[in-house]
This record gives structure tokens, C-alpha cells and sequence, in this order.
């Protein structure tokens, strides 16, 4: 197994997630489908962090091509949580996403990567990334991409 990790990775936005009841399950720990609800969060404010105000869905220009997840220890109800978020590389048309669960200890719970293709929804192609996200994302982060 091909494990990777998001140890040298500087996280500039952090969120809080609110566990609900219904994620999870009959063991008490959180199911591990909601984990990707909680990425979604993390993903959501960070565009929001990085544009400076609300972020419309008309406005984004790019669509999820492939997500990796570790689960590093269990989340249960009663745990308080945290999704931390940064934008790792940005290349053409595509930029990785490194994201991380944390607690109140800041102990890792899982850890999740993903990779946002640039896409024209008119005319259903990937497209580059546009030069304003390149300096947003550049200047949120505070490095050159």
C-alpha cells in the first residue's frame, strides 16, 4: 500500500465541523462515508477564505478527477473536530488539494488529497486554471506557485 502523507504540508485555513448524530454509526464511531461531507466543508470555506467573500457555484471552475483518503483513528461523537485545508501544487489545468481532520489536540484523524481539474461546463472539456486563482491561491497560501 502506497500511503501518503500530508506531514510537510503548511495549513493556512482551518474550519470546525459540527459531528451530528447521524454520522454515526452503531459502533459510535463516525461512519467513514461522512468524512467526505467534512472534506466538502473544508474545501467550501477555504474557496470562500481564498476569494474573500462567498463563492457561488456558477463561479467555480473546476470539478474533482480523483480523491485519496488515510484514515489515521477513529472520530466519535463526542470528539470535537477541525478540517484544515491548502492548496499543495497548482500545474495547467489542475491543482492538488491536501486536507486533514483534526481534534482539539490537534491529533491527525484522517488525511485526504484530491485533484481539481479546470472545466469549461459549457462546452463539458477541462480548461486551465484560471490566472486569477493561480494569484489568489499564491497569495492565500503565501508562495509562489
Amino acid at each position: 500500500m502506497n500511503r501518503f502523507t500530508l506531514d510537510d504540508t503548511t495549513f493556512r485555513h482551518t474550519v470546525p465541523v459540527q459531528l451530528r448524530f447521524n454520522d454515526a454509526d452503531a459502533l459510535g464511531h463516525i461512519n467513514n462515508n461522512a468524512y467526505f461531507s467534512f472534506y466538502d466543508i473544508g474545501k467550501t470555506t477555504y474557496f470562500d477564505a481564498v476569494r474573500g467573500q462567498y463563492l457561488p457555484p456558477r463561479d467555480i471552475k473546476w470539478v474533482v478527477a480523483h480523491a485519496e483518503i488515510n484514515f489515521v483513528k477513529p472520530i466519535f461523537l463526542s470528539d470535537k473536530i477541525a478540517v484544515q485545508t491548502a492548496v499543495s501544487r497548482i500545474g495547467g489545468k489542475s491543482f492538488d488539494l491536501a486536507q486533514r481532520i483534526i481534534d482539539n489536540d490537534g491529533t491527525v484523524r484522517s488525511e485526504y488529497r484530491s485533484v481539481m481539474v479546470g472545466f469549461d461546463f459549457a462546452n463539458g472539456v477541462s480548461a486551465p486554471i484560471p490566472q486569477e486563482w493561480r494569484d489568489r491561491f499564491s497569495r492565500f497560501e503565501g508562495r509562489a506557485f
